[in-house]
């Protein structure tokens, strides 16, 4: 496809789904009713709904809903099945019984990715405000390049159960094509983080104005890409927070590693080793070097076909886009050799204006608020000694280690419905959220720190029953 002559100008395109997947405790039961804030109040249901006004907003519409999970906003329009596909386990259960207040809008902006609700505009957002409130906030980013539904099953429909006001956005640019967005290299990726930050500042007032009280705590969530916009505001804007949660964050480093480091050798080297032959044992030496993990194997060539080419060339093409001319976002599974060809591409022979874009998103370690990270040993999507071993470390050389709580999850990959296609063999990480979750709860509110940083072991024996269910972080 030709390169638009200004960047921020281009059209864009809506994602397949599959395209929009290759960037992505205990099961969320149907639960209980949740606590009522210290001072015991209980708004009526919807109550003061002309109040609610998200400051800033272009545009603004809200809705008193019976259902405000999945079990009911699938139904009613007020949530979109393709944001979230392939991202949690067929069988993770769906609360219900939480009625409330749904805003969804967007703020100024010029990219018209988002074709949610026939706006054709980016930087939507959705707000979800509980009958029954805790007193609490959360605030998620979109993984991957999916819109600002994308967090509803893995971590939306929990916070809302338990209570808590939920705000979610789109980043800001979505799609396959989300590179067209920004004037420079760099920028759609760091919009994200305006984005996050411009969305907690609102979603507080919304809060304080429905509630009349503003939010006892604010915690960012998110996965992969989101789970980066956690990392990146405990690093910027810690006032806004009292703590995260980080989901397989993304990392993104000046000098490395980032994805522009591991994914060119994969593309390199995989075809060789699926071949057979000669070069095989070589190609399987290669990708080990290069971070995919021995054991891991089985799940190399779905992320060949669906992961590693797509993420490669279009981050590429956002921090890097002379490297293929007016080619725009490289030439899909090109051969090594092939000119202009991402399986050759080697970002520290890059120029420097390569670097200066990345340091527009780059992560330095330097938390401000307490943080649980955790992350699967066989994603190969982020290979974990490529990206969340090395963000602990930096946590650790930054003093922050006591902010910190870092768990690594055997057989845990990068989306959770390969559970569903490898059963036994790979681990969903959503009960892990749940865990974190109420570890980072117990330690705000009681000092209770968190299990030491480990890896959590596939225990012997579980079925994916109990894989669905359990992860507990002192095992």
């Amino acid at each position: 496809m030709p390169r638009a002559p200004q960047r921020h100008h281009r059209r864009w395109l809506r994602p397949a789904a599959v395209a929009a997947a290759a960037l992505t405790a205990w099961t969320a039961a149907p639960s209980a009713a949740a606590p009522l804030p210290p001072d015991g109040t209980r708004p009526a249901h919807c109550s003061r709904i002309d109040a609610a006004k998200v400051p800033g907003a272009a545009r603004q519409q809200a809705h008193c809903l019976d259902e405000l999970t999945t079990a009911g906003t699938v139904a009613s329009g007020h949530t979109d099945p393709a944001d979230w596909a392939g991202l949690t386990p067929e069988g993770l259960a769906t609360p219900r019984g939480v009625p409330g207040i749904q805003i969804d809008g967007y703020f100024p902006d010029t990219s018209t990715t988002n074709t949610n609700h026939g706006w054709n505009h980016d930087s939507q957002f959705v707000i979800r405000l509980p009958d029954r409130w805790n007193g609490g906030l959360v605030v998620s980013g979109a993984p991957g390049v999916r819109e600002q539904y994308a967090n509803d099953r893995a971590f939306g429909d929990w916070a809302v159960s338990q209570g808590y006001a939920f705000a979610a956005t789109d980043k800001g640019a979505t799609s396959a094509a989300f590179h067209r967005d920004g004037r420079t290299p760099g920028d759609a990726l760091a919009e994200g983080n305006h984005r996050v930050t411009q969305l907690t500042r609102a979603a507080r007032q919304v809060v304080a104005r429905r509630y009349q009280r503003p939010p006892s705590r604010t915690l960012a969530m998110g996965m992969s890409n989101g789970g980066y916009l956690v990392r990146w505001q405990l690093e910027n804007h810690p006032e806004l927070y009292d703590g995260g949660v980080d989901w397989e964050g993304t990392l993104w480093r000046t000098e490395g590693p980032n994805l522009l480091t591991f994914l060119p050798p994969a593309l390199r080297h995989y075809p060789s080793y699926a071949a057979g032959g000669a070069g095989a044992e070589q190609a399987h030496r290669a990708m080990k070097a290069a971070g995919y993990p021995a054991g891991s194997e089985f799940l190399w060539p779905f992320h060949h076909q669906y992961y590693w080419d797509l993420t490669q060339r279009i981050y590429r093409e956002e921090l890097d886009p002379e490297f293929d001319g007016v080619t725009e976002a490289g030439t899909p599974f090109c051969a090594p050799g092939t000119p202009a060809c991402d399986a050759d591409y080697v970002y520290a022979d890059r120029p420097g204006e390569v670097r200066r874009a990345v340091a527009k998103i780059a992560l330095t370690g330097r938390i401000g608020k307490p943080l649980i990270s955790f992350h699967g040993t066989y994603d190969v999507l982020l290979p974990i000694s490529r990206s969340s071993d090395v963000y602990a470390r930096l946590v650790r050389r930054e003093g922050r280690g006591h902010l910190h709580r870092y768990y690594r999850v055997e057989a845990g990959t990068h989306v959770d419905s390969l559970a569903d296609a490898f059963p036994g063999r790979v681990r969903p990480l959503v009960p892990c959220h749940r865990s974190a979750a109420t570890a980072l709860e117990r330690w705000l509110d009681d000092g209770v720190r968190p299990p030491s940083s480990r890896t959590l072991k596939l225990p012997e024996g579980a079925g994916p029953e109990k894989l669905l269910t359990h992860c507990p972080l002192n095992g």
